[in-house]
Order: structure tokens, then C-alpha cells, then sequence
């Protein structure tokens, strides 16, 4: 079983500028994304966690963002933690890739959120 590693840093400003332009939330997370970080207190952090991820993501794939696919996936909250969900087609593409886990982790502070993303595969 290999492991590979993908770590990102997100600066929670430029995701709550991002976001006042029009379309960007809607292009970028999914529903389910929009409503948690919305009822939030200070929504820009969930949404800069949630891009982190994405990008973690991309990295430990080793496909990078553009093939990765930004809405391939989305961040959803369980009791266990975070974790991906993803679209049928990106889901297929991984199990044709023999990738087995995935795991998510994310914090934020100040003005920084960071994602951590580990996948195994045979």
C-alpha cells in the first residue's frame, strides 16, 4: 500500500474577497458547502477550509487542480469529521485508480485555513 500526501494553505481574506464576486461561490462549492458555511458566524472560513481541501486534494492525486476538477468534490461535515464527497463520475475515475481511503483533515486560524488530505492506494 503506497500513501501520498497533499497539504494546503488558504488565506481566508482572499476567499472573502473572492466571494463578493458574482458567481464565484456558486462556481466554485457545492449546495450542501454554501448552506453549512452560510450559517456560520464568519462563513469566509468554512469556504477557505473547503478550497484548501479541494486543493490538498489535487495534490496528493498528484493530478493537480485543473484535472482534479474543482467541483469534483465536496467537503461535508460528519460526527467522525471532515470528509469528501464526490460526484459519480470523479468517484468512478478514483476506483479506477485503485485509490482505497482518503482522509481530510482541516483547521483555520487567523487568517489561515490548511487542509491535510491522505490517500492510499495498492
Amino acid at each position: 500500500m503506497t500513501q501520498n500526501i497533499g497539504i494546503d494553505i488558504c488565506s481566508i481574506k482572499r476567499i472573502k474577497k473572492a466571494l463578493e464576486q458574482s458567481g464565484f461561490k456558486k462556481r466554485v462549492f457545492s449546495a450542501e458547502e454554501i448552506l453549512y458555511a452560510d450559517d456560520k458566524a464568519v462563513p469566509e472560513i468554512h469556504y477557505a477550509a473547503a478550497f484548501a481541501a479541494r486543493e490538498a486534494l489535487a495534490k496528493a492525486l498528484g493530478w493537480g487542480l485543473a484535472k482534479t476538477g474543482i467541483k469534483s468534490g465536496s467537503v461535508v461535515r460528519t460526527e467522525h469529521g471532515p470528509e469528501f464527497s464526490f460526484t459519480d463520475f470523479f468517484a468512478e475515475r478514483l476506483k479506477q485508480e485503485k485509490i482505497k481511503n482518503i482522509c481530510l483533515s482541516i483547521s483555520h486560524e487567523d487568517d489561515i485555513a490548511v487542509a491535510i488530505v491522505m490517500i492510499e492506494r495498492p
